[in-house]
């Protein structure tokens, strides 16, 4: 099972930032997961659910380390808790990361489990 600071190495991240000194702009080499905006323009503070989905599901290592250093834990959570755009593998990863209870996220919970299948059955 994953651990906190394990293959990753994310340790120490998530720790230095709260949800009122959120990031203002997203560095250029993460502009590539945002093809479909003007990623110039997005402001990470104003809409961090969208930026925290679309790293998770999107995105790299590269991405998820600065996602994790600049968005606090329980933003992570919260958009988890939130927004059904993932998948089961992803939930329970970072569910077991996150330290809580998969059945907490939304993407884990009937009947979007059982939606999703129906449409994507893989």
């Amino acid at each position: 099972m994953f651990k906190p600071g394990g293959p990753l190495n994310l340790k120490g991240y998530n720790t230095i930032m709260s949800k009122n000194q959120l990031p203002t702009q997203l560095p250029e080499s993460l502009y590539r997961f945002f093809w479909d905006i003007d990623a110039t323009k997005l402001n990470p503070a104003e809409k961090p659910y969208y930026v925290i989905n679309r790293l998770i599901n999107m995105g790299n290592i590269e991405s998820v380390r600065w996602m994790l250093k600049y968005f606090p834990r329980s933003l992570i959570l919260d958009t988890f808790k939130k927004m059904r755009d993932f998948n089961e593998k992803t939930g329970t990863f970072w569910a077991h990361y996150l330290q809580v209870n998969p059945e907490e996220f939304i993407c884990m919970q009937e009947p979007y489990r059982s939606q999703r299948k129906q449409l994507w059955p893989y």
